[in-house]
């Protein structure tokens, strides 16, 4: 059971320093004698190595082209969705600080892509809207970036898509609960167990 469940938090490392086997070695010595829940490890660890595999690509063949970086895209494509939107707000959905959402913004407006304003009522506040040319690169580049993502989920059949979504998607709603930033001590475990594998 252990060393199913070190394969499988260990896997999609090939892009590393180390190769899978050496990883897999590298975990098991490291976890032996600890009390840890793997599949819950596995799970994570892998979500984790997914995530980075599936940001190198996309940064590597659809977006290179259009000289953006991951981030760049993802603001992008949150004021895309939402139209106009706080920065703050953007911020948040892109997952990054306000202040390298600055630094995005404002290579992106250089390029023409986005513009910025304060807000009406509140001149503290600040609101991001595409412009026409950001919106007609959006409106060429997503289906490229779609194709890619048909390309990264080939292996999968479409249940299979369904079922990964699902359950990544019961993960954020899990997180998105209140109370969640705390993690719940469990009675005689030590938490320091718990401490990165990756």
């Amino acid at each position: 059971m252990t060393s199913r469940y070190v394969r499988a938090a260990a896997a999609g490392g090939g892009n590393g320093q180390y190769t899978l086997e050496e990883t897999e070695r590298a975990v098991t010595a490291r976890l032996q004698g600890l009390s840890v829940d793997m599949p819950a490890m596995a799970a994570v660890s892998n979500i984790y190595r997914a995530a980075g595999s599936v940001r190198n690509h996309f940064e590597r063949t659809v977006l290179q082209p259009h000289d953006l970086t991951w981030t760049a895209w993802v603001v992008l494509w949150v004021v895309w969705i939402w139209d106009e939107i706080e920065t703050r707000h953007v911020a948040a959905e892109a997952g990054i600080s306000k202040g390298t959402l600055t630094g995005v913004a404002t290579t992106l407006e250089n390029r023409g892509l986005l513009v910025r304003h304060t807000h009406p009522a509140d001149a503290r506040r600040v609101l991001v809207k595409l412009t026409g040319r950001g919106s007609a690169l959006m409106g060429r580049l997503f289906p490229e970036f779609n194709k890619a993502e048909r390309f990264v989920t080939a292996d999968l059949a479409e249940d299979e898509k369904l079922a990964l979504a699902g359950a990544l998607r019961k993960i954020v709603q899990h997180l998105e609960q209140p109370g969640a930033a705390s993690v719940p001590r469990e009675p005689g475990r030590d938490q320091t167990a718990h401490g990165s594998h990756r």
